[in-house]
């Protein structure tokens, strides 16, 4: 009977210490946001995502340039019934070497179908050792989950209007997880896959986005906020003058069926008839994305409207 738990794999141009010590580089790959050593056997460490996700972990295993093997402790969901699925599951990295070659494959023993995160835990760990582990190995520098920074007292990211302007809202379900529907909305390949083709963009803070629609319209943005897999902010630099100098702010929020998307286009003179058309384009420009993150094919312009 073939075995229900979740594995993947990736072949990489690399010896096998060279993918034993990133493996054990976990806040290179994984998630900043882990407290104790990653990389000494039989010791633990503990992870968390904001307030969804906690997980304590004990490395079982350590063979160099072959195998590490964790045992998860203790675990906690914020958005599954049984809060401590995960506990008592292995992970396991088996490193072979085949042809001048190294293939990593990955095991998460225990995670099966019929668990409640199944879906969001899969398309998870497929971004961070597909992408990240292998970037890691490959350049050096993987996409983990960023160190979580304590909000100001009082703060509220919903409430950005200063009650003088006006504000477009939009939120919705997109069942992919965090990581992937950032990459989404951070990326040229992302953007242009659900907003507009002509697209010019580069995920850093202080870059400007160029989006063309048709030969004589385009937008500029300017990246003022970037909180990987959270949070991702634009300021309006040209445009249509309704448009100019309002902000776009685009909050992810992760969800038992993958992600809440809540968007917001502050800054708003009036409600216009540029106002009105704009809320509805961005609706069907969030429904290509969410098909986009679902489906792998969305609907950017020209095709948005049909």
């Amino acid at each position: 009977m073939k075995s229900q738990d979740f594995t993947t794999s990736i072949t990489v141009e690399a010896t096998p210490q060279k993918v034993f010590d990133a493996i054990n580089n976990v806040r290179g790959w994984w998630s900043e946001n882990i407290e104790g050593p990653t990389d000494q056997l039989n010791a633990e460490f503990s992870y968390h995502y904001q307030d969804v996700h906690r997980c304590k972990i004990k490395i079982v295993e350590m063979e160099p340039g072959k195998r590490v093997v964790w045992h998860v402790l203790d675990n906690y969901f914020k958005f599954t019934d049984d809060e401590t699925e995960w506990k008592n599951t292995s992970v396991i990295f088996e490193i072979t070497e085949k042809e001048g070659k190294t293939e990593l494959k990955f095991t998460h023993e225990g995670l099966i179908p019929d668990y409640e995160c199944y879906q969001v835990c899969h398309d998870a760990w497929t971004h961070y050792i597909q992408d990240s582990l292998q970037s890691l190995i490959m350049t050096g520098k993987g996409k983990a989950t960023p160190k979580e920074q304590p909000k100001s007292p009082g703060s509220s990211t919903e409430q950005t209007s200063d009650g003088t302007t006006k504000s477009i809202y939009h939120r919705l379900l997109i069942e992919a997880p965090v990581e992937n529907v950032y990459e989404a909305i951070t990326t040229q390949k992302g953007l242009a896959g659900w907003w507009t083709p002509d697209t010019s963009a580069k995920a850093e803070v202080g870059s400007i986005l160029r989006f063309g629609f048709g030969p004589d319209y385009f937008k500029n943005m300017e990246v003022t906020d970037l909180k990987p897999y959270s949070l991702v902010k634009w300021r309006c630099i040209q445009a249509f003058e309704d448009w100019i100098g309002t902000t776009l702010t685009f909050e992810l929020e992760p969800h038992q069926k993958g992600t809440v998307l809540l968007f917001h286009h502050d800054g708003w003179a009036s409600y216009t008839s540029e106002f009105a058309s704009c809320s509805f384009d961005w609706a069907l420009f969030f429904r290509s994305l969410k098909f986009l993150c679902e489906t792998g094919k969305g609907f950017p312009y020209p095709e948005f409207n049909k």
